[in-house]
């Protein structure tokens, strides 16, 4: 039987949810539909979802439709969420995107339809709600293919739009224009379409069509209600006939993505695994992660609607694995695949403090947010030992109200938050160096160590060079100085994590083992690694400031759209929040305005914005790139290290040798 992993995507209430629940339905596998308002589908299990009626967590359930098993992924529509899209994309053999026909093409279809394409995943549209007051037909098409692309292919026409009655009828033959656009991407259909394109078959057209949306050059568009059940007949047709099944051999070599971790009733670690080659089985070994490797103790692979108890997953299949204790999201099973440590999506641009409302608390806290870093690796914690705070990191408001309902009502935390800032980074503003030797003053190391830093080109992350002979000194001396150096980095002399930069050390020494006649080693007279986990921060720190370092924050593109009588109102404002308009572009009796603006402002623009445009004013914005600080103080981030910049203090808080 063969296998389709199936990704559900649309905006926030554009109805997804429901639709998984009408395709359930209709296939048999549940016979009763679900309600988002209920709190009842079979897809939304956090109480959370249930309450806010929207996806928080990514969802897996399994269907057949003929001889294909379909693993249907519902997704998270709100861009707080978008880190769980984004383990679903790296799983998926096709999509729908789901858009409404009320409220059309939103901020988050237009990035999730771009990304699909930057990932060539084969997608067909549906057009849902077709029977509320406000659907549309013709211009939601004409919107769809202004704004998300113009391959698109519809599949039918929609009658009595706008009532119960609203209903889908697919065309009586092969879609108009199909052939022109089929033979954009295939010779022989445009020579067919040049000299006589009535010698063109339907059937002809129709597995181009499949071919063509297999390699997602174009884009099948269906019209339907989820609430009704219109078009849905129609659109199962599409996903069976147009889509593309799972590709894999079952006997290669063991490869599998883990795109979901969740916690069991006994806290035990369980993995969601899609396997692209090879079949694990209960009881195999295999390796993950960072080389670390773990026993498989039980499998369930979904099937009819659940997960279903087996003993292996093959190829191809997406199941669930216990005993991997050390499983990450992200981690790759078995043989790496190519482009996996890819992601598709910016990281978080914000952080907040988190705060327990009991102090009693602050233990129980640090356990809780660690296991929701585990379900999400985007969403980093930065651990404060010194003021015994942590930090989070967050893509946006919504996602920090999350946060804070999920400790209360899972792990029974009471907590608040500290004032939202932005993530800044630093960058290198030339070269600098310094070294320190061993057994000379101020140095109180048994270790010689001399770094330079160079700026190096954006995205290129951190280097670590070497100058000096890797004979010179053991490879684990080597291996502190740069593992301390790639920690080190993570707080620069703003506090900031220090990017793009190439690290090269250029001095090394150190003391070799001694011990006394007949007795053991003596550490007072022979360098450890920690000497050099110790002297390398000052060292560090010390090119660091050499070379200067400039704060950037993080700066998003905007495109608003609002009625053109508004932009009187709407333009001071985007200069008192730093944003700026670079292109501005008339459409009806609409303006468009596209720029920059600093990612601390977009919350207060977002709040702004209805007040403003008579509620009609549409705003999308994402991460862009980093920019300098042009205006104000620089913004310092406390530090949660030693604090290398202060000599004495540093030393006097390093447990190792602190005397000089």
């Amino acid at each position: 039987m063969q296998t389709l992993n199936l990704g559900i995507l649309a905006h926030v209430d554009a109805g997804k949810t429901s639709l998984t629940e009408r395709l359930l339905h209709t296939v048999g596998v549940i016979d009763e539909i679900g309600s988002v308002d209920d709190g009842s589908t079979q897809t939304d299990s956090l109480a959370l979802e249930r309450q806010r009626g929207i996806t928080i967590k990514s969802a897996v359930v399994s269907f057949a439709i003929d001889d294909v098993t379909v693993n249907l992924l519902d997704t998270p529509g709100h861009p707080d969420f978008i880190a769980e899209v984004e383990r679903v994309l790296s799983v998926l053999d096709g999509a729908v995107l789901v858009i409404s026909a009320v409220e059309g093409v939103q901020a988050q279809t237009r990035v999730l339809m771009r990304t699909l394409q930057r990932l060539r995943i084969p997608t067909l549209i549906f057009v849902n709600k077709t029977d509320r007051s406000g659907a549309r037909y013709t211009d939601l098409l004409e919107s769809i293919s202004t704004r998300l692309t113009p391959a698109i292919v519809p599949m039918g026409e929609v009658h009595e739009l706008g009532g119960r009655e609203a209903h889908f009828t697919p065309y009586d033959g092969f879609p108009p224009r199909l052939l022109e656009l089929l033979a954009e991407h295939d010779d022989a259909l445009l020579a067919a379409y040049v000299d006589d394109e009535a010698t063109v078959s339907q059937s002809r057209l129709l597995t181009e069509l499949a071919a063509q949306t297999g390699q997602s050059l174009v884009h099948p568009v269906f019209f339907g209600s989820a609430v009704t059940g219109a078009g849905v007949d129609e659109l199962i047709g599409g996903i069976r006939e147009l889509l593309p099944t799972a590709e894999g051999d079952a006997d290669g070599p063991v490869s599998g993505t883990v795109f979901k971790v969740e916690r069991g009733p006994a806290g035990e670690k369980i993995a969601y695994v899609r396997m692209f080659s090879g079949t694990l089985r209960t009881r195999d070994r295999v390796t993950f992660g960072d080389g670390e490797d773990g026993k498989i103790t039980g499998i369930t692979v979904f099937d009819q609607g659940s997960d279903l108890r087996g003993d292996q997953v093959p190829a191809g299949r997406i199941g669930r694995l216990w005993g991997l204790t050390g499983i990450r999201i992200g981690d790759t099973l078995g043989v790496p695949r190519k482009g996996t440590d890819e992601h598709y999506f910016s990281p978080p641009t914000l952080e907040t403090v988190v705060v327990p409302r009991d102090k009693t608390d602050k233990g129980a806290l640090h356990l809780a947010l660690t296991q929701l870093a585990e379900q999400d690796p985007l969403i980093n914690l930065r651990q404060d030992e010194i003021r015994q705070e942590i930090s989070v990191s967050l893509y946006g408001e919504v996602q920090k109200e999350v946060i804070q309902a999920t400790l209360a009502e899972e792990f029974g935390l009471d907590v608040g938050f500290r004032e939202t800032t932005p993530l800044c980074i630093e960058r290198l503003v030339g070269t600098g160096a310094a070294v320190e030797f061993n057994g000379k003053d101020p140095n109180p190391f048994l270790a010689t160590v001399g770094l330079r830093v160079d700026p190096a080109p954006v995205g290129s992350g951190v280097e670590f060079r070497l100058e000096v002979e890797l004979g010179s000194m053991p490879y684990a001396f080597f291996k502190a100085v740069e593992d301390t150096v790639r920690e080190t980095l993570g707080q620069g002399p703003h506090g900031w994590q220090v990017i793009d930069c190439a690290v090269t050390m250029t001095h090394s020494g150190y003391s070799p083992r001694q011990s006394h006649a007949h007795q053991g080693f003596d550490k007072s007279m022979s360098s450890t690694g920690a000497d050099f986990r110790g002297l390398t921060p000052l060292v560090l720190m010390d090119a660091l400031r050499q070379a200067g370092t400039l704060v950037h924050e993080p700066m998003h593109a905007f495109r608003l759209q609002a009625p053109a009588d508004t932009l009187g109102a709407v333009l001071p404002v985007l200069a008192k929040l730093r944003a700026v308009p670079q292109t501005t572009q008339a459409r009806g009796t609409a303006s468009v305005l596209e720029g920059r603006i600093p990612a601390a402002r977009v919350h207060r623009l977002e709040q702004q914005l209805p007040a403003l445009t008579r509620g009609e004013g549409e705003l999308e914005t994402a991460f862009d790139h980093y920019a300098p600080v042009a205006r104000g103080a620089l913004p310092e981030r406390k530090r949660t290290d030693h604090n290398p910049l202060d000599r004495k203090e540093y030393l006097l808080n390093v447990t190792r040798r602190v005397g000089g």
